[in-house]
Formats: structure tokens, sequence, C-alpha cells
């Protein structure tokens, strides 16, 4: 059996990433070549205006062209382009499509929050197979920039259900006021993003057993910042924040510290991006009250998400 090199893209409101991936059929593995991310923050403003914004788009496919030169030099044989949230909600989504056809070939599919529930339970489970220290069903929650998938299954999805609370999402809705970001959060302010992310809880639970599942699974940047935040490193460390586990206590402290923070205060983090500083607060926040719902006392935190789904689809 030959293996197969495969391009899997992921477009989401805040980020645009690439995984280049090696399936050797033999071993039912995807063996990563290239992984790599950006933030474009194409959800700019979309929430208010219904429009991916002219900058936004220009961000997103500089970007591809930097993605559409990797997926040559390693040689990649298939690829899939995957748009999310941002792209069902704007009205303009057409010209995005368009720019995507020319700078790569491919046309993005743009996926309802179903489909992006199923990848990213996909991409979280594959490797959690073998481990018998963790009980199943498990609860796979991706924390994106415009939604967050909440999806329930042991080796098959049960059930999903893709809500519009997010880390930008949330940021623009609450935290932006004469488009600057509030320095720090008011306490008025998180009570509207806590009511918000309730609300869409309850929407969420019309479907989706939250509380049934015994292991909550976390994805996405929110996620990994939090773990790479409560494990105190120096740097990112995708290989030591694989399948950390982070016990309730330290998400909640930390999303306390965040929303407390000012710009200067977050950015000086050593593990934070810049493109999340303004909308961490958000994103820890929503995090905190999914666990508070399940009463989950711990988040495993998965590096391993939508981009490994899409990588699956197309072996």
């Amino acid at each position: 059996m030959s293996s197969t090199r495969v391009a899997a893209i992921d477009c989401g409101t805040n980020s645009i990433r690439l995984l280049v991936a090696e399936h050797a059929p033999e071993y039912g593995e995807l063996y990563e070549i290239d992984r790599r991310m950006r933030i474009v923050r194409l959800g700019q403003d979309v929430d208010r205006t219904g429009r991916l914004a002219p900058e936004a788009l220009e961000r997103t496919f500089a970007a591809c062209r930097e993605y559409a030169e990797a997926i040559k030099a390693h040689g990649a044989e298939k690829i899939r382009f995957v748009a999310t949230s941002a792209t069902r909600d704007a009205e303009n989504r057409d010209e995005f499509v368009r720019g995507v056809l020319d700078i790569l070939g491919v046309e993005p599919e743009v996926i309802t929050g179903d489909q992006e529930a199923e990848f990213s339970f996909t991409g979280a489970t594959r490797g959690l197979a073998d481990r018998d220290d963790l009980l199943k069903p498990y609860l796979v929650v991706d924390i994106g920039g415009g939604s967050t998938e909440f999806v329930v299954g042991d080796d098959h999805v049960r059930a999903a259900r893709s809500v519009d609370i997010g880390c930008v999402r949330m940021t623009e809705r609450h935290l932006v006021r004469e488009g600057v970001v509030s320095d720090p959060a008011t306490p008025g302010q998180i009570a509207a993003i806590r009511a918000d992310i309730r609300a869409a809880l309850d929407l969420a639970e019309e479907t989706v057993p939250l509380r049934e599942a015994h292991t909550l699974v976390g994805l996405a940047g929110s996620v990994t910042t939090v773990a790479a935040i409560a494990l105190r490193l120096e740097a990112y460390d995708s290989a030591v924040i694989h399948h950390s586990r982070i016990p309730y206590e330290r998400v909640k402290e930390i999303t306390g510290d965040l929303l407390a923070a000012t710009h200067d205060e977050r950015a000086a983090i050593p593990v934070m991006h810049p493109g999340r500083v303004d909308v961490i607060g958000a994103g820890a926040l929503v995090l905190l009250e999914i666990m508070e719902r399940t009463g989950a006392r711990e988040v495993l935190v998965s590096e391993h998400d939508i981009l490994d789904g899409i990588g699956w689809s197309i072996v």
C-alpha cells in the first residue's frame, strides 16, 4: 500500500491553518509534515456588518498564497479547504470563494456547523483510542472565533451542535466600544458575555447531552493558550500542551486574571500569540462556562482538532 500526501486547510473566524501530512495505510496513521497558523481575523466585524471586510479578505488571501507555496514544496497530492463560521455568516462570501480558488486551485467548502463538529471530533479523538485512563463518552468542544462546536460520542459521534459563541464574536459584541477593546473588561461586560454563553449552552443542550460525558476534550487556540499559561511555559510548546490535563480551579483563576488584565499585561504573557491578546479573555470565559455547566473537574487539551479531521477525510 502506497502512502498519500495530503494538505488540509481550516479557515475560521480568527485564524487560517495548514496541515500537510503523510498517510501511511499500513500503520493507520497520519504523520505531520508541516503545520502552521496565521491570525487573519477574517471574521472582523462580520457580526456587526454581515460582510467580510476588504482588509480581512486581503490578509486571508496573503496567507493562502504562502500556503500554496508550502503545499507545492511538500508535493501534496490532495487538498481540502474548509471554511467555517465567518464565511457562513457573510453576504459577500462569493468574493472569498473566488479568491481562494484563484490562489489554491480548490474551492473552499463552506461547511455546516454539524460538519465542523464531526471533523473536530475525529481529529481530537483518534489518538485517544488506547487510553484506558479516560472514560467515555467524550465531550469535544472546539472554541473558535465565531462559533463553538459541541460533540458527544464514544467511538462515533452521537450528537453535535454548533452555536454562535466564540472568542472574536463575544469580544466584538461586548468588549468593543467605538473600535477599541475595553481594557480591562468591566463587570457589566463580563456579565453580558456570560449571559450570551449560557443562552448558547441552553441551545446546545437541546440536542447534545453535555452533562452525560465523562471526559471533556478542549480544542483550538483559546483552550491551548489557557493550557500553556496553566503549565507556566516560557514558550509555546505544542508537544507539552497536547493531552495535558488542566483542572477547573486553574481555568477559573486564569480566566479571572485575563479579564482583569490590560492589553499590555496580556501581551506580556510569554505564550500569548499577538493575534489572541484582545480575544483570549472571552475565549477563556467560554471554556470556564462550559466546565461549570457540565461539572467537569478538568479539561483534556488536544492540539489535534478539526484540521486533523479534515486531513483524515481526504486520505
